[in-house]
């Protein structure tokens, strides 16, 4: 899924999308406006924060900046997981291996996501030992 098919699903829901220059964080959501961090150097990082910050309108409340918070952790996963549903699969990840993306940087590429987030993903699925 691309930065602008995404951007497209947050106009749908009425959301405002505006790259600004963010600071402490790649993305940030209050109320129905999005601001995603305009030094960003690529659609697919960009298409990963965006992701995330959809799933934060739809599944969290409140403020999330203390992440010493249990509460405020888990709301911060259950979003992170959510972005990796929509924009990954375990299929599109044998599909790539199968066709000799084996590397990270590699996969990321032919996946079009993000290579940190497509390695957390692995590590979230069991895929990539965290050790590595």
């Amino acid at each position: 899924m691309t930065y602008e098919t995404l951007l497209n699903e947050a106009y749908e829901k009425g959301l405002i999308v505006k790259e600004k220059p963010l600071i402490s964080c790649d993305g940030r959501i209050k109320g129905n406006r999005i601001a995603i961090r305009q030094d960003i150097g690529t659609s697919s990082k960009k298409a990963c924060v965006l992701a995330e910050e959809l799933a934060h309108h739809e599944l969290t409340v409140g403020n999330i900046v203390y992440l010493s918070d249990m509460d405020q952790l888990r709301q911060e996963h259950k979003a992170r997981v959510k972005a990796y549903e929509k924009l990954l699969s375990v299929a599109q990840i044998c599909e790539a291996a199968a066709k000799g993306y084996t590397q990270p940087h590699e996969m990321a590429e032919y996946l079009d996501v993000d290579e940190e987030f497509l390695r957390e993903y692995l590590v979230y699925q069991g895929i990539l030992d965290v050790s590595l």
